[in-house]
């Protein structure tokens, strides 16, 4: 059987929904960015968190773990209606005091690349960058 998901959003007025899994925790998502940030800005964030995941479990793994991990996504959209995304830009703050650039890195290609399902749900034609600034 395959994996699945289910989620409920609940309209709260304006352009604002609250929503999560039922009887799970809850979000807000408010394409005012009233509320919560607007769906799209959720989506960047759901990107950054499903490959951060990853990140730090690879770093655990490697018994390099990180102590802090802060990740800072750009997304450009098309000026167009819809305007969807063109080009999502990941830049990931860490700082660990064992973790070598070439380990992060690699952690990071894999994450983007290989394991996050969010990224890979995405529109293949969407162009997904990264950088890296380590102990700064």
């Amino acid at each position: 059987m395959s994996k699945r998901n289910h989620v409920e959003a609940v309209w709260t007025g304006g352009h604002a929904f609250r929503g999560g899994r039922p009887n799970g925790p809850q979000i807000d998502i408010d394409g005012d960015a009233v509320k919560g940030p607007g769906p799209v800005d959720t989506l960047l964030l759901a990107l950054a968190s499903c490959t951060s995941y990853d990140i730090v479990d690879i770093l655990a793994k490697r018994r390099t773990p990180a102590e802090a991990l802060a990740i800072e996504v750009v997304g450009d959209r098309a000026d167009s209606s819809p305007a969807k995304l063109t080009r999502i830009q990941l830049t990931y703050r860490m700082v660990g005091a064992t973790i070598e650039r070439e380990h992060a890195e690699r952690a990071i290609e894999l994450a983007v690349n290989k394991y996050c399902s969010v990224k890979e749900s995405l529109d293949p034609a969407i162009v997904v960058e990264w950088s890296l600034e380590l102990n700064n």
